[in-house]
């Protein structure tokens, strides 16, 4: 598991950056359009409602998480809709300099911002013609033949308003920019330094079935400091995450993870174990990332059937469609899919009937408080319900306790994950424990007592 906790909460920090974003944006442009038509300009009031439909278009796609899409509509909408208004309004007159073009190096700024986070060569073209229109409406009057100039007291009011907001918006920008680039940059060196010194390493959780045999096991990322001790993944994803390292990361473990099951496949006895990989967002979303995946299975010669991929509703970012396909094209390989955290994601349900899901993992934060709580008892028997109405496995994590692990075997659960079956421990440690004799803290009040042993 790679900091899901901290990737969810960063996918929440910008899905309401960007919804307050797009009603900051609809706002000012409904102001803009109350003043126009007030003063009876009909035609620059229905052109300012433009970027208002935008705007709250964009808020809707935010909402959904359709982040991809949304940066390649607001960046092409505010292009052509801010150079068709300084052609078609706000054209320079003597002693009134055109304004609206003042937001182009703005949009370009963020453009570079979206381009770290994620290259590509439309949004280098998308910064290109935004830098390129502002010279050009700057330097030349440039203006329609039918074009109609604002009145002079409605420019009086914008030379000072526009280049204003621009000013502001274009600090923020810089402002995000410099925390994007410099505050983490201590943790991402270290952890650059980590993975050449080989200080990240896995460890294996055991995963049990209903008779109480290892089945496998969900790798889990760990980092050893040789000053700083042992650091929280809480503490190293998010930095990760916020310098684009989680792709590097996220190769080094699978590369790991298939060593690992290389391994197991030339030994009889473990050649059935299976073993679960949570994969990040930006890992995932990367171009390249299922011809990697086929990369390494070939390489490692690893059955693709004993590899099983963890993924969090907050790979969608990038969009239900591609995200499907990529899973579809891995699928196909005989890879399965694991849907991580159900339950505490807001459309967790709509994603089942698109998504080539194999498995749903119950939250751990539902299987602690089952024996406590009535309502998340209910929950976790409504998941396992679901579950078998569509085939699917179910994984409950985080179970700690016999009360727990009897309560989930009745309800029917398929594996079994926590502290109650065994800690996160080092390879050899994890191979040594599947012949081991069971330890006292396995027994549990169920026709079929967990033991440690490989099945």
């Amino acid at each position: 598991m790679i900091g899901r906790g901290s990737e969810e909460q960063k996918t929440t920090r910008v899905i309401r950056a960007y919804q307050a974003a797009t009603l900051a944006v609809a706002l000012f442009s409904t102001v803009w359009t109350v003043i126009f038509a007030v003063n009876g300009l009909t035609a620059v009031a229905i052109a300012e409602s433009f970027p208002v439909t935008i705007a709250l278009v964009c808020f809707v796609l935010v909402s959904q998480g359709k982040f991809g899409i949304v940066n390649l509509v607001v960046q092409t909408s505010f292009l052509l809709f801010v150079i068709g208004f300084s052609l078609m309004f706000d054209v320079p007159e003597p002693g009134s300099p055109r304004v609206t073009h003042l937001f182009l190096p703005v949009l370009g700024m963020l453009g570079y911002l979206n381009h770290l986070r994620r290259p590509s060569r439309l949004q280098l073209a998308i910064i290109a013609a935004s830098l390129v229109a502002f010279v050009v409406l700057h330097a030349a009057d440039l203006r329609l033949a039918i074009a109609e100039p604002l009145p002079a007291e409605l420019r009086a009011i914008g030379i000072w308003m526009n280049p204003a907001i621009a000013a502001l918006v274009f600090c923020s920008t810089v402002y995000i920019l410099q925390k994007r680039l410099s505050a983490p940059s201590g943790m991402a060196r270290d952890l650059v330094r980590a993975m050449r010194r080989r200080e990240l390493t896995l460890a294996y959780q055991p995963q049990v079935d209903r008779d109480g045999k290892v089945v496998g096991a969900e790798a889990l990322l760990r980092w050893t400091h040789p000053t700083r001790g042992a650091i929280s993944p809480a503490s190293f994803i998010p930095a990760a995450e916020d310098v684009g390292l989680m792709p590097i990361i996220g190769g080094f473990v699978l590369e790991e993870a298939l060593v690992t099951l290389a391994r197991w496949q030339a030994d009889p006895d473990r050649a059935t174990l299976t073993l679960s990989v949570n994969v990040s967002a930006s890992q995932f979303n990367e171009s390249d990332f299922c011809a990697t995946v086929r990369d390494l299975l070939s390489r490692h010669a690893v059955d693709p059937t004993r590899l099983q991929l963890e993924l969090t509703e907050s790979v969608l970012i990038a969009g239900l469609e591609p995200v499907a396909e990529k899973m579809a094209e891995l699928t196909e390989l005989g890879i399965t899919f694991s849907l991580d955290d159900f339950g505490t994601g807001f459309s967790s349900l709509a994603y089942l009937r698109s998504l080539p899901v194999a498995e749903l993992k119950i939250d751990r934060s539902f299987v602690a408080s089952i024996t406590e709580s009535d309502r998340d008892a209910a929950l976790v028997r409504s998941i396992r319900a679901l579950a078998q109405d569509l085939g699917l496995r179910t994984v409950a994590e985080g179970v700690e306790t016999p009360a727990q692990h009897a309560f989930l075997y009745e309800v029917g659960c398929d594996i079994f994950q926590g502290w109650h079956f065994g800690r996160p421990m080092p390879l050899t440690e994890f191979e040594a424990s599947l012949s081991a004799s069971p330890r006292p803290n396995t027994a549990v009040e169920n026709p079929r007592p967990a033991r440690l042993a490989a099945g």
